[in-house]
């Protein structure tokens, strides 16, 4: 019999009700493993895999996030091992919300947050970065990144001494398209940066040519956006069932088959999906687990992918 193609949310009811409710920590008795974790390389400090994006799913009214769905994201998404938290002040109320609730939840020691900055000139730019701060509730950033490269040499200057002040720990940039590759390696070449954030998937592999080795290369951490290609994988794949071989690298769903994918790239640290539902999130940490795909696995993937 052929098999039923599943939904995205068939498949991670499956998920969550057999295999992965012991992994991540449902079945009373069983311990549950740790993420998998990967070293920032200017230091040795480990994060987590999977962090959490905030673009669109956190830009709500912080008074309703802390009584709802959010809420339980982001304390789930703790529960669970996660600590990497990204966001912007280009993204709405997203920082007011992240800070909010972690405030709320008592976990703000427990989270890796990262944020931008998104304007021009100095003055600016240290006001917008102290705005942030003061909307997480930190006094101490883990990571003040420079965002799409908005006036990129002036931020960088004033991060510098932020750092050396001890105002926030690691400094980066980021983009989110591939036509900006080229900047991004410019620049990890010219100066002391400790990330790069840029965009990666299954169906978006322009980052694997140069900018991946050249973060590698240079001891450059890596955060990954748009892993689901701008949710256009869903798409994609939908009514499709998952490939039986897909259990050889413990994946249990489409979503998690394609931020495997993406982990199972040496130079990537941390890959930040976005999700306001508790039930997806569930779903992109049990990508942190388990089994990951061998080179000839990865164009197995990729080739399937694409014939969709």
């Amino acid at each position: 019999m052929e098999p039923r193609p599943i939904s995205r949310r068939d498949a991670i009811a499956a998920f969550v009700s057999v295999g992965a409710a012991g992994a991540l920590g449902r079945v009373p008795g069983v311990a549950a493993p740790s993420l998998l974790t990967r070293p920032i390389p200017r230091t040795g400090e480990r994060i987590p895999v999977i962090g959490l994006g905030t673009w669109q799913t956190f830009d709500a009214d912080p008074a309703a996030a802390a009584r709802g769905e959010l809420a339980r994201v982001l304390e789930r998404f703790a529960a669970l091992g996660g600590a990497v938290v990204d966001s912007s002040p280009m993204y709405g109320r997203s920082e007011s919300v992240v800070g909010a609730l972690a405030g709320q939840l008592g976990m703000r020691d427990r989270l890796f947050l990262a944020t931008k900055v998104w304007t021009e000139g100095r003055a600016r730019g240290v006001a917008q970065m102290d705005e942030s701060y003061r909307r997480l509730g930190v006094t101490r950033l883990d990571l003040m990144q420079v965002h799409n490269l908005v006036d990129v040499e002036t931020h960088l200057e004033t991060l510098a001494e932020w750092k050396a002040a001890g105002r926030v720990r690691y400094v980066g940039i980021t983009h989110y398209v591939a036509s900006a590759f080229p900047r991004l390696e410019r620049l990890l070449a010219s100066h002391d940066l400790d990330f790069v954030q840029l965009n990666y998937a299954i169906t978006d592999r322009a980052a694997e040519a140069r900018m991946l080795p050249a973060a590698a290369e240079r001891g450059v951490a890596t955060l990954i956006n748009r892993p689901y290609d701008g949710g256009g994988l869903f798409g994609r794949v939908r009514g499709r069932a998952l490939p039986d071989w897909a259990a050889e690298i413990d994946c249990a769903s489409w979503g998690q088959f394609f931020l495997k994918f993406i982990l199972s790239h040496p130079a990537v640290t941390c890959v930040i999906p976005a999700t306001s539902q508790v039930r997806h999130l569930e779903d992109n940490l049990g990508a942190g687990h388990g089994r990951l795909p061998d080179a000839a696995m990865r164009e197995r993937m990729a080739a399937t992918v694409a014939e969709f």
